[in-house]
């Protein structure tokens, strides 16, 4: 028998039911649906830094400044949430996220917010 390993990249599939309070809060800020939206287009998980990265400028807001702002949001306020109701896997300490659902439950809900191309 060989043995199984796991990928750390690869998403783990959640069985849990998001209630539509969940998923009202998941999408209540622009940066949480930016975040969704930006992680169903990725097949593996990403560094916090690119998703700060991509949400700044997106923002029209590329600066340095900015880009900080964006990640001490994320990683103190957003992330936390979105891990918390259990949309996405976030790794503090490796500063890695994903989503943890897969892309066809949240499309829906991202294509009445307006991210179409997710």
């Amino acid at each position: 028998m060989m043995p199984k390993t796991t990928d750390p990249n690869q998403r783990k599939d959640t069985r849990h039911e998001l209630t539509p309070t969940q998923l009202f809060t998941a999408f209540a800020h622009e940066r949480r649906q930016l975040t969704v939206a930006y992680l169903a287009q990725q097949p593996v998980a990403i560094s916090l830094g690119d998703l700060a990265e991509y949400i700044a400028i997106t923002e029209a807001q590329p600066s340095y400044e900015w880009y900080e702002r964006v990640l001490t949001d994320l990683a103190h306020c957003h992330l936390p949430q979105l891990r918390d109701i259990g949309l996405i896997h976030y790794d503090a300490d490796a500063e890695s996220v994903a989503l943890a659902v897969e892309r066809r439950v949240v499309a829906p809900y991202l294509e009445l917010a307006g991210h179409t191309d997710a």
